[in-house]
């Protein structure tokens, strides 16, 4: 018996994809929305720009949909141009929607609800670990924006709705923006091939502190459990793996994974993306000597996104009360996680 019709939006990336594999394998018809469809098992594609109101109209018409998962977001220069867009894009997707046959809104924000926006990182006074009731960081952020759209859209036609915030994701996904897991893979399988130190490139505070992530096969499976339960609708949870590490631990244990010297923590950040400044064609050779299906550096590693998160000066736990009480208790070690993911990489011939 099939659980529902599911539409995935941002369908292909590093959340939307795990998502999709886990309703695929519990039953679910799935569809697959994206501006560039790839083929995934049991996924049906849809191809469409949610930033062109028309052309999602005419992708979406006809489709039986009864729960969409908003998987997906876009960046700009600035966080009033993130709003916008980001707005328009989740707008339209309701625009275009048979409301007669939705049950269920899904939307996946993160820990920037209690940080604050890419422009005021850090500026939120919430104390650890972040509870799901913290009032919003003052300013503008499009995960609040696309929240309200959510369940502004849910009141108006009778659906229920769940926001989820998981922290850093990690899970096997490639060309994420996201996706802190491949590239720390591959930073360390640059640090293999030449010698380089593996050095930590955050910051002294991210090396000493307790924080935790989030498995994106973890985040897919609490996605489909309160789209399901009854006592679950209309609330947002947070989504962690469960455990708490410190990265002066961790990273020590990803370079034993990786046969490499570990460095000290410096005192002053080195991060990625200076270290990593003109690698690419060492990439490239990397990838020809090894036999790897991709030679461009810049299609797997995020340094950017990476630096943000572990250069951060504070402290970032979640707390999972919420959605144990409400019946979601999966757990996932983060050291597995990783240590998986890495296996895999190299199994897809992506790392050597």
């Amino acid at each position: 018996m099939r659980k529902g019709t599911a539409l995935v939006v941002g369908a292909t990336g590093l959340t939307g994809g795990n998502l999709a594999s886990v309703l695929v394998a519990n039953g679910w018809t799935v569809y697959g929305l994206s501006r560039r469809p790839a083929n995934q098992d049991g996924v049906i594609p849809v191809q469409t720009d949610l930033l062109d109101a028309d052309a999602t109209r005419t992708a979406l018409t006809g489709l039986p949909i009864s729960h969409v998962f908003f998987c997906t977001w876009t960046r700009r220069n600035s966080e009033a141009e993130n709003v916008e867009a980001n707005g328009a894009m989740m707008n339209n997707l309701f625009a275009a929607l048979d409301a007669d046959t939705l049950v269920h809104g899904s939307l996946v924000t993160g820990t920037k609800q209690y940080l604050g926006s890419f422009e005021s990182y850090g500026s939120g006074t919430a104390e650890t670990p972040f509870r799901e009731s913290e009032p919003r960081v003052p300013g503008p952020n499009f995960y609040y924006t696309l929240e309200d759209i959510l369940i502004e859209a849910a009141e108006r036609h009778g659906f229920a709705w769940n926001v989820h915030r998981p922290h850093t994701l990690i899970g096997s996904a490639r060309s994420n923006v996201m996706n802190m897991g491949v590239t720390i893979a591959v930073y360390a399988s640059i640090c293999r091939a030449s010698g380089r130190p593996f050095v930590f490139p955050g910051s002294t505070t991210q090396w000493n502190a307790l924080t935790d992530m989030t498995d994106a096969l973890l985040l897919g499976r609490q996605m489909e459990w309160a789209a399901l339960a009854p006592g679950a609708r209309n609330q947002a949870f947070n989504t962690v793996n469960g455990d708490v590490f410190r990265w002066r631990r961790m990273w020590r244990e990803i370079g034993d994974y990786f046969e490499l010297e570990v460095a000290d923590c410096p005192d002053t950040p080195q991060p990625l993306a200076e270290q990593m400044q003109g690698v690419e064609a060492e990439w490239t050779k990397i990838a020809a000597e090894r036999g790897l299906v991709e030679n461009n550096v810049n299609a797997l590693a995020s340094w950017w996104h990476t630096d943000a998160d572990l250069g951060r000066e504070l402290e970032c736990v979640n707390d999972l009360s919420k959605c144990r009480d409400y019946g979601f208790d999966d757990f996932r070690e983060t050291r597995a996680a990783f240590l998986d993911l890495f296996a895999r990489l190299r199994a897809e011939k992506i790392i050597p």
